[in-house]
C-alpha cells in the first residue's frame, strides 16, 4: 500500500507542476528528489507492517492555574525573563520535565543573574525529580536567594516543593519567611498567608493524632 501512496504522490506532484506551468528544466530536480525519497523508502520503509499508536513516554501534567498565577503575579511574567518561564510551562504541561529544565537553563546562559529564571529553574528541577527537593533544586533555590535575598519568591517556592514532597514541616519556616518579605500592601500577601495559615492548621492536626492515646 505504501508503494502505491508513493506513485499517486508522484503522479501528484508531476499534475501539479504542469498545472503551474513550472520550466521543464526543473523538472529534473523534483524528479531527483522524489526518486531519492523513493529509494529512501525502499531501503529502510515497512509497508507491510500494521499502524499501531505511538506512544511518546510523556503523561501530561495537571495545570496548577492558580499556582500558575501567583506565581506570575510574584515574578512579573511580563518580562523578558518570563518568556522562557512560559516556554516551560508548556513542556510541564504535556509531562516533558527535562525540556522544561533545558529551556531555563538555555534562558540562565544569556541572563545568569535572573532571579525569574533561577525560581523557575529550581520549580522545574523539582518536578522533574518526582516533586523532591534534589540537591540541583535545592541549590538552584539557594542561588535565587543570593540573588535577591528580600525577595518572598525563592523560600515561598522551596516551601511549596517541600510540601509538594510531602515534608509539611521542613515547609513551614519558608513559608512564614516569605509571608514576612511581603509587604502589606502586596497584592498577593494573602495568598501567602492563607497557605501558611492552612499548613499551620494540617500540622497542628498531625501534632495532635501524634500525641492522642491509641
Amino acid at each position: 500500500m505504501g508503494y502505491v501512496w508513493l506513485a499517486v504522490i508522484g503522479a501528484a506532484i508531476v499534475a501539479l507542476l504542469a498545472a503551474m506551468k513550472v520550466d521543464r528544466l526543473l523538472w529534473s530536480m523534483v524528479a531527483s528528489a522524489l526518486m531519492l525519497g523513493a529509494a529512501g523508502y525502499a531501503w529502510q520503509g515497512q509497508p507491510v507492517l500494521a499502524g499501531h499508536p505511538v506512544a511518546t513516554g510523556l503523561a501530561p501534567t495537571p495545570d496548577d492555574s492558580a499556582m500558575l498565577d501567583l506565581r506570575d503575579e510574584m515574578l512579573e511574567r511580563y518580562t523578558g525573563a518570563a518568556a522562557y518561564l512560559v516556554a516551560a510551562d508548556a513542556m510541564t504541561r504535556i509531562g516533558d520535565r527535562r525540556a522544561a529544565v533545558q529551556v531555563l537553563l538555555g534562558g540562565i546562559r544569556i541572563a545568569p543573574k535572573s532571579l525569574v529564571l533561577w525560581t523557575g529553574l529550581a520549580n522545574a528541577l523539582s518536578a522533574h525529580d518526582a516533586n523532591q527537593v534534589s540537591p540541583t533544586a535545592l541549590f538552584a533555590f539557594q542561588q535565587a536567594t543570593r540573588l535577591a535575598p528580600k525577595h518572598p519568591a525563592p523560600p515561598f517556592f522551596l516551601g511549596l516543593a517541600y510540601v509538594r514532597a510531602g515534608e509539611f514541616a521542613k515547609a513551614r519556616p519558608y513559608w512564614a519567611k516569605a509571608l514576612a518579605l511581603t509587604p502589606a500592601d502586596i497584592s498577593y500577601r494573602g495568598e501567602i498567608a492563607t497557605r501558611l495559615a492552612l499548613l499551620d492548621r494540617f500540622l497542628a492536626m498531625q501534632d495532635a493524632a501524634g500525641s492522642a492515646p491509641p
